[in-house]
């Protein structure tokens, strides 16, 4: 599977020019998904030039290297005219519902799902039950939460 992924927000906290805190386990997900389940991996990124290499740079440290960078194959050339990239999971901070943990992340891609409809969340502790929320459950979620505080 092709999946494109951000970095500004998805693999290291919004700091951007500078390169953020680590998001937790993005990269180790990533290192997962590309050396055991062996998925290709695109870096999708609005940065460009140095700062496009302080990215790269940043993951290779981590362990992490992509297929290709801003384009669908590294022979590709840029041109100045956007276009779509061709992935089959795009994983970024600006999906509708956010970002999910990376552990569902995870889980959703391996289980071949590619949606959060039946991944368990990972948000419980002795008390709680682990939670089924999908994209609809959580927006639901968001628009209780903001009644309270009308």
């Amino acid at each position: 599977m092709i999946i494109a992924v951000d970095f500004d927000g998805t693999i290291v906290e919004h700091e951007y020019p500078k390169i953020g805190k680590p998001i937790p386990f993005a990269i180790e997900v990533l290192k997962k998904l590309q050396q055991e389940e062996r998925h290709t991996l695109l870096l999708w990124t609005v940065r460009e030039g140095k700062l496009l290499d302080d990215a790269v740079n940043y993951c290779a440290k981590n362990g992490v290297e992509f297929y290709a960078v801003n384009k669908n194959f590294p022979e590709e050339e840029i041109s100045d005219t956007p276009r779509k990239l061709m992935a089959d999971i795009f994983i970024d901070d600006k999906n509708i519902g956010g970002l999910p943990d990376w552990g569902v992340i995870y889980k959703a891609i391996i289980s071949g799902n590619n949606s959060f409809e039946d991944v368990d969340d990972y948000i419980s502790d002795n008390n709680k039950p682990k939670r089924k929320r999908n994209l609809f459950i959580r927006l639901g979620e968001a628009w209780e939460t903001s009644q309270r505080y009308r």
